[in-house]
């Protein structure tokens, strides 16, 4: 094993729960629960299941998390299933309840902290299929830094003609725009989603899986295995197995999350073409693993690096089809050895990257899902950070060059998402504007909703490359087209971007990496002058609590304590 530290006592924590007299009344619960005399010997392991029937990205987890806890017991220790929550943010996209979406990454996160540390686990799995399940449970990993590794639930298999969640969006604008019938949307609905697992592109759910294996957090090739299958629950039994090393060899995540392994992370989502919502998560992980990141680290590392997967929504292909001409092992080998990837990095398997890619291949002659380095679909990274007098913090654009790398247009100011989609829908919003989607940052919306449903509009609609669309809001990795987010500072907190109004000369230059709007800095004083906040959505409840707690998006939108950073 490489790096492997001393080992240390293997039931630190859990000894302090079950050890001893005094501790009598503990070991008398866990007997209810089903421990034997030898269990309170063995190390406790954790099994954070994200199950639910809220969404298909969850529906089959209860089954993968059985299989950890069967890996963890036939290794050695003795596991303890329990559940977080999940919500979808699919069926909550383009409602009001898509504000709970980015919350439920602290509630997944906070939740796996809390009952880990209650118990006393000495390690622990988690498992995740939808979107913030992923950063929520490594955000969790990285706070309590107890050995744990990461199951991700796996992707959906593709619908009818291909079809996926992304199809649905769409076929709402080819609606609105007489392209296709009532029956023809309906079909569309009824065949796009056949089963359990994550939506089917290089969207949130697989970029962020991806992400977490290129950490080092999860077993080579959990990011890259259909949800369905004996694959997938052999996965998970090997992740119980693996975390019991773990906690024998005293090999921590903060072992594992390092400022390299982040770097190669961001590779990988680079070349893979992943979502923007990679930037606000990896910030949020490294915060939490008390890492150096920034958002000018993704422009540093995305100058050397090329966008090589031609995969949806900007590609062609779909998740499963990657999958089938090796998954993203033989692109990191590819990556490794152009010195694109530190390979020094441990990794949950206790070996370093280097080490797991040793005996990887490369993908078959005439596929053409990856390209070679040689022939890249582009030269550098997709994900643009933009700052200027719209944005002073930054921005995030996903540009693929498909839309073209600048444009400049009339403003068209929205307060919210359903307006803008509104408008979208009714042939409102016209070619050469540049819409302002404005109060949906991490404290205005709150939760910094995506934009899915007026992106998957304007793409319906056919007006991708016609228009452009800037917000403090997020987008999710299905959205495509010439698109802005994570504007900071946010309108709610009296950024630029609430100062715009309706005819506002907006110029969005991806070369020059520059979002701005043809206004003198006096008149922008003025305008401050004049700006009054908006009253709160909520002043009770979860969003509340966040939208007091929650920073910006340009260092992850995480939530700290006052005067805490």
């Amino acid at each position: 094993m490489a790096s492997k530290k001393k080992q240390t006592d293997a039931r630190e924590n859990s000894r302090l729960v079950v050890d001893g007299i005094k501790q009598a009344p503990s070991r008398a619960m866990l007997r209810a629960v089903g421990f034997q005399d030898a269990d309170f010997g063995k190390p406790q392991i954790g099994v954070a299941s994200t199950w639910a029937n809220v969404t298909p990205c969850n529906m089959h987890i209860a089954e993968l998390a059985r299989e950890a806890a069967a890996g963890a017991d036939a290794a050695g220790g003795k596991s303890v299933l329990f559940n977080t929550i999940t919500v979808s943010d699919g069926i909550s996209m383009g409602s009001p309840g898509m504000r709970y979406s980015l919350v439920s990454r602290e509630v997944i996160a906070d939740s796996i902290e809390t009952v880990v540390g209650a118990e006393g686990f000495d390690g622990f799995v988690a498992l995740g299929g939808c979107d913030k399940n992923m950063p929520g449970c490594a955000m969790a990993i990285a706070r309590l830094n107890r050995p744990a590794v990461f199951v991700y639930g796996g992707t959906i298999r593709p619908g009818a003609q291909r079809r996926d969640i992304v199809s649905v969006f769409e076929a709402v604008g080819a609606r609105a725009a007489g392209k296709i019938s009532d029956e023809q949307l309906a079909d569309v609905e009824r065949t796009a989603i056949p089963g359990p697992g994550s939506c089917g592109g290089m969207y949130t759910a697989n970029t962020m899986a991806s992400a977490l294996e290129a950490l080092g957090l999860s077993l080579p090739g959990s990011s890259a295995q259909e949800a369905v299958g004996d694959e997938k629950r052999a996965d998970s039994r090997r992740a119980g197995e693996a975390v019991v090393r773990l906690v024998k060899d005293g090999i921590r995540p903060r072992d594992i999350l390092t400022r390299k392994a982040f770097e190669n992370a961001i590779t990988v989502v680079i070349a893979l073409g992943g979502s923007t919502n990679a930037v606000l998560h990896l910030l949020a992980i490294a915060h939490d693993a008390r890492v150096k990141l920034a958002l000018d680290d993704f422009t540093r590392i995305g100058k050397r690096v090329p966008v090589l997967a031609d995969v949806r929504p900007s590609g062609r292909y779909l998740m499963s089809e990657l999958i089938a001409i090796g998954g993203i092992q033989p692109l990191m080998k590819m990556l490794l050895d152009a010195s694109l990837l530190h390979g020094d990095c441990l990794t949950v398997t206790g070996r370093t990257l280097a080490q797991n890619l040793a005996n990887t291949g490369m993908y078959l002659a005439g596929q053409d899902i990856v390209r070679p380095l040689s022939d890249p679909l582009k030269k550098d990274s997709h994900l643009v950070v933009l700052y200027g007098n719209v944005a002073p913090e930054g921005a995030v654009a996903k540009i693929t060059g498909k839309e073209g790398l600048t444009f400049s247009g009339r403003a068209r100011v929205f307060e919210g998402e359903e307006r803008a989609t509104e408008a979208i829908l009714d042939g409102t919003v016209r070619a050469g504007d540049v819409l302002v989607i404005r109060q949906e940052g991490p404290k205005g919306g709150p939760g910094m909703r995506e934009m899915l449903s007026p992106t998957g509009a304007i793409m319906g609609r056919g007006l991708g490359d016609k228009v452009a669309l800037i917000t403090d809001g997020r987008f999710s990795g299905g959205s495509h087209g010439f698109v802005v987010g994570h504007i900071s500072p946010e309108a709610a907190v009296g950024g630029p971007i609430g100062l715009l109004r309706n005819g506002d000369l907006l110029t969005i230059d991806a070369v020059k990496r520059v979002i701005h709007v043809d206004l003198s800095a006096a008149e922008l004083r003025r305008r401050r002058a004049a700006w009054k906040p908006r009253k709160p959505y909520t002043t009770t409840g979860v969003l509340a609590k966040y939208a007091f707690l929650v920073g910006s998006a340009s260092a992850g939108a995480v939530t700290v304590p006052p005067g805490n950073s």
